[in-house]
This record gives structure tokens, sequence and C-alpha cells, in this order.
């Protein structure tokens, strides 16, 4: 199994959100060190963009002694499959990297749940649709089904996303879905991913507040750390909600409005 974590210096929002600092370390550094914990065998590889920009990713990737795959800025799935393919992968597992307080618990979850369907699923997720907190978010697929969806994707949003083409075509994958057990939904209410400055203030908090104490912190960790100190839950909380389906509600079949929103107007 091959995890792919797509990272890279260009962001319309916030331009280098990987590299923030957090504690003495990036905000990549720490994410991969929180999916370093998970139970299941894995080999970890960092995919970012050939430009040159992103040679700074590259050295993140050998400091921290994780394979470093460089490919198409924009067409994310090839970077994958070429990732993929390069270090043998039978199953992919796609973590994106604003997800830097992503719950290394969450993961195995999920993968469990793939392993023991591994053959009534092509393609198994906890975010389709999402329940976890945004920023828990998982994507497993098989190789043949990765390599199905580079061989017949062709609109700009399957390339850049990687895995619509797959959602948008049950007929042609059988596709899984892990709900939070709690029966809860906070997929819209609560913030993990980083994507804007609130974001990193709040992520900079939690890590500042649970770290020290637990590296392996859980989102349970988090929501009571939120229970007690509500400030810091309003630091981002006005970007609750918001994602990239907003952009794409005419072209998404599987997405309904109600799981997305638009960004906050800046003051």
């Amino acid at each position: 199994m091959v995890i792919i974590v797509q990272a890279r210096m260009a962001s319309t929002r916030l331009p280098g959100k990987v590299m923030l600092p957090v504690l003495g370390k990036t905000i990549l550094a720490m994410m991969i060190e929180r999916l370093q914990m998970i139970k299941h065998q894995a080999v970890f590889v960092i995919a970012t963009s050939v430009n040159p920009e992103d040679d700074i990713i590259e050295q993140e990737a050998r400091l921290l002694n994780i394979p470093c795959y460089r490919g198409d800025q924009n067409n994310l799935l090839d970077r994958h499959y070429q990732a993929a393919l390069l270090h043998n992968a039978d199953v992919v597992l796609k973590i994106p990297s604003d997800c830097p307080l992503i719950d290394p618990r969450i993961i195995d979850q999920t993968l469990t749940y793939f392993f023991e369907h591994t053959i009534a699923h092509d393609y198994v997720s906890n975010l389709h649709p999402a329940t976890w907190p945004d920023g828990n978010d998982v994507e497993i697929m098989t190789m043949a089904c990765l390599k199905q969806t580079w061989e017949n994707a062709r609109q700009n949003l399957e390339l850049e996303h990687t895995t619509p083409y797959i959602w948008e075509n049950p007929q042609l994958f059988s596709i899984g879905n892990v709900s939070w057990e709690t029966g809860l939904d906070y997929s819209m209410s609560h913030r993990f991913t980083i994507d804007y400055q609130e974001d990193y203030l709040f992520i900079k908090r939690v890590f500042e507040e649970l770290y020290p104490v637990n590296k392996s912190f859980s989102c349970e960790d988090i929501l009571d750390l939120l229970d007690r100190k509500p400030e810091i839950y309003q630091i981002n909380a006005s970007y609750a909600g918001v994602n990239w389906y907003r952009n794409h509600l005419n072209e998404l079949k599987t997405i309904q409005p109600e799981q997305t929103k638009q960004a906050p107007v800046s003051q």
C-alpha cells in the first residue's frame, strides 16, 4: 500500500501553507508524523510538481526521509498514478497535505473497512458523504481503479482533484463509504483543514495546546479542547463548510449544494 500526500507551494489563498511553522516544524512535517502513527503498513510518498518553487517540498521530503515524486502541477490524477506506479502500489491511499490534524485512528478505521471489503469495493472513502470534521479526508482505491480513472478521466476537475471520476461513475466502480460511528456530522460545522490564514492560526493553536502533552492526540481530543476553549473554535469558524465543491456544483452530480458553502467576503 502506498500513501500519497499531494503538496505544493502554490496556493491562491495561502501560498506556501504546507511549509508554515508549527512548534519548530513545518505543517507538512507535522502531518507526515501523524500519518506515520497508523497501524497499517504503508509506503509514504510526497507528490509535488516539477515547478522550481516546489524544490523546497522535495528538500523537506528528503529531511523527513520520505520519497518525493514530481509531476504535473495541475494534473494531480497523473501525479498520483505515476507515483503509485513508481512504487509498485496495489492499493493507493490519497491524503491532501492540507489535513495536518488528521487523526491516524480514522485512517486506520477506513483502511480496515477497505481491506475487509476489498473484493466488494474498488474505492472506499470517509468523505462521500463526509461526517467527520473537515480535514480528516481519507480516500483509498485499488491500483486497477486508479489506472481506469487515469485512462478515462478528461474533465479538468477530474484531473485536478483525482477522484471525482470515480464518484461520478458508480456504474463503473464499486464504492464504499465509512461514516463517523457517533452518528454525528461535523463536516460542515468543524474545520481542521488549512486554506486560509485563519485556518493556520487555528491549527497552530491546536498543536500548541495538545501536541506537547500527547503527540498522537485524536479527533475527540481536538473536539474536547474546542469545548473547553470555544475561542479556539471561533478562530476559523466562519470558513467551516467552505470547500472546493462550491465551484463545481453544476458539474458534480454526486455533490449536493448543502455539502458546501461560499467563503465569507473578506473585509
